[in-house]
């Protein structure tokens, strides 16, 4: 087996010691997560799309690359790459354009759950969407120089 599959099969004799340091590690994580607010802003020059339910910055607009996707929820848009996002684990489901590996995303901030991004295509004709995100209209709004 491998070294780095094992794990010791009692407890180490002084866990004592070791669990209030670690104990206060972990509140302190905690804290340091709550006082965050997004983990990255873009550029107020550029139009950016935002989380409609807190205003999270979630993709600049260069990052659009289709407007004619179907969400779950009605119209989505397709994104090169977005900020802001968590990944939640690929599942297989079969889409409007066929099998795809596919993995929820949802707003780290609010945790609300945006949309998907495509693992893989099963289908040679949808390879194009691998690694890319789909966000519904009805989870953001536009920012920022749309005028």
């Amino acid at each position: 087996g491998s070294p780095f599959l094992h794990r010791p099969t009692t407890p180490p004799s002084n866990s004592n010691a070791v669990a209030p340091a670690t104990t206060t590690v972990s509140q302190a994580s905690i804290i340091m997560t709550r006082s965050k607010t997004f983990q990255a802003y873009l550029p107020n020059c550029h139009r950016t799309y935002s989380c409609i339910h807190c205003r999270a910055h979630l993709a600049n607009h260069d990052e659009l690359i289709s407007k004619s996707f179907q969400g779950s929820q009605g119209r989505a848009y397709l994104f090169n790459s977005v900020v802001n996002v968590g990944c939640g684990l690929a599942e297989e489901r079969v889409l409007l354009t066929g099998l795809h590996a596919v993995a929820d995303i949802y707003c780290e901030n609010c945790k609300t759950t945006l949309g998907w991004k495509y693992e893989h295509a099963f289908e040679s004709s949808q390879k194009y969407k691998e690694g890319k995100f789909i966000i519904e209209l009805a989870h953001m709004i536009k920012d920022n120089g749309w005028d």
